[in-house]
């Protein structure tokens, strides 16, 4: 991990302060606002698979990622892998730790080369206490994550393994549509990455996405996948999951 910048970004100029306007929590922030909270930041340059912050860390600075990519995940005693999420370019994560001052839930790990930039747990709890905008940004993520978790509980609880595939493949492509009905993945996860998000073997994900690519639903050319039919995938995910 280096501190300091990169690909030619100073902390001050435009270009990064565009950087700063994607993450959600920031956007509408007053420019004088914004300005503050960017000088109070330190940035971050972290390899891929390099960890960033790790499973029971007694650290607590808040990270929001400029470039780049970060996978929240941990490891069972086990030793099976656990993938919680994929985190791009406009999120943040470790604020859970900096609200509560609890030791870190997972582990945070760079999928690719990422830029970074934290603030001390500290500086983000007076931030939430003095900007009401800010403020109110945060408490929308956190009723969007207790939302996401309690659908991920329903789809563990009640689904079966094949159609908790169905159910993240559908999250997938929302999040990649190139069209009204289609979507593009890009990369695709492996297999054995689509197994740790629903919490089975890899065997059982390439057995239902053969099945899906012989029905034409989805195809898988090299490091891409694409889902043909959206409306039928959801239909599928929407059948099994009820009224939720």
């Amino acid at each position: 991990m280096m501190d300091g910048s990169i690909e030619g970004y100073d902390w001050a100029d435009e270009a990064c302060l565009m950087l700063f306007k994607n993450i959600v929590e920031f956007r509408d922030l007053p420019p004088a606002d914004l300005h503050g909270i960017v000088r109070a930041l330190h940035r971050h340059h972290y390899a891929a698979g390099e960890e960033i912050v790790r499973y029971l860390d007694h650290s607590n600075s808040v990270f929001f990622i400029l470039q780049g990519c970060v996978r929240i995940h941990y490891y069972g005693l086990s030793g099976d892998e656990v993938i919680l999420c994929d985190l791009p370019a406009g999120e943040m994560f470790g604020e859970l730790t900096a609200i509560d001052g609890q030791v870190r839930s997972a582990t945070a790990a760079a999928k690719k080369d990422t830029l970074l930039a934290s603030m001390p747990g500290k500086v983000f709890m007076q931030l939430i206490q003095a900007n009401p905008v800010f403020c109110t940004a945060i408490l929308k993520r956190l009723t969007d994550q207790v939302r996401r978790l309690t659908e991920r509980v329903f789809d563990f609880s009640t689904l079966a393994v094949r159609n908790r595939i169905h159910a993240e493949l559908l999250r997938l492509a929302r999040q990649n549509m190139d069209s009204p009905n289609s979507a593009v993945i890009r990369p695709a996860p492996t297999h054995a990455e689509l197994a740790c998000f629903v919490s089975t073997h890899r065997e059982a994900v390439t057995r239902e996405l053969s099945e899906l690519a012989k029905h034409r639903l989805i195809e898988r050319t090299g490091h891409t996948l694409r889902v043909r039919d959206v409306g039928r995938l959801k239909q599928m995910v929407d059948e099994v999951r009820g009224a939720i």
